[in-house]
């Protein structure tokens, strides 16, 4: 058995034994599809990538012959990209901006496609990363639900270095507050502490996959 499905059964094991549902995405950016494979062997189906050129070549065959693969979009997304975007991934976790909102809604009319997506919250009020800011979120939400783009939950990204349980809790909060069913929060080094503060969806990479060569 391959060390990589040895992780995954970790984790997976660490959630059941703490009676934990949360989903986990392996986030397999920057990967090859040979480094990915024993994974999809073993019978995983949920992935995550960054970058919407790079899922494209590597996931765009796979979907057409694995009925139930499941990709979802965790790095930000720019707006010229939407339509390619929805194209491909199942779930798009970083909505951020009524611009990209719009640009969704228009690719979702114009290929016949509809996705679920998470609306990305800057809990941190750091300015150098993506997300809404707390006091905007309810005005982008109602754009969304109006304009018949599915929000299924939010998600964020917590500073680095620091205890996530605050910004967590705060994401948990919000999600609550707008009535959203899912919510994905926690990565590699915080998945349990995210799982159990209720995320439906944890992001694991480098627990699962290995340490990344190139970012």
């Amino acid at each position: 058995m391959s060390n990589i499905i040895q992780n995954f059964i970790k984790i997976r094991d660490e959630l059941n034994q703490a009676r934990l549902k949360s989903t986990i995405i392996a986030v397999s950016k920057t990967f090859s599809l040979d480094h990915i494979r024993p994974l999809i062997e073993f019978g995983h189906r949920v992935f995550g990538e960054n970058k919407v050129q790079e899922a494209k070549l590597k996931w765009s065959d796979l979907k057409n012959k694995i009925n139930n693969l499941e990709l979802h979009l965790i790095g930000s997304l720019q707006s010229n990209k939407a339509k390619d975007a929805v194209l491909l991934f199942d779930y798009i976790h970083s909505v951020d901006s009524l611009k990209l909102a719009s640009e969704l809604v228009k690719a979702e009319k114009k290929i016949g496609i509809k996705r679920k997506y998470f609306i990305q919250v800057n809990v941190g009020k750091e300015k150098q990363k993506s997300g809404i800011e707390i006091e905007e979120l309810k005005t982008l939400l109602d754009y969304c639900i109006l304009n018949k783009l599915e929000i299924v939950g939010l998600m964020c990204i917590p500073p680095f270095d620091v205890d996530p349980v605050p910004f967590f809790t705060l994401l948990k909060k919000l999600n609550d507050k707008s009535n959203l069913s899912m919510i994905s929060m926690g990565m590699s080094s915080d998945y349990m502490q995210a799982a159990q503060l209720g995320s439906t969806h944890i992001r694991v990479g480098s627990k699962i996959f290995g340490l990344r060569i190139n970012q």
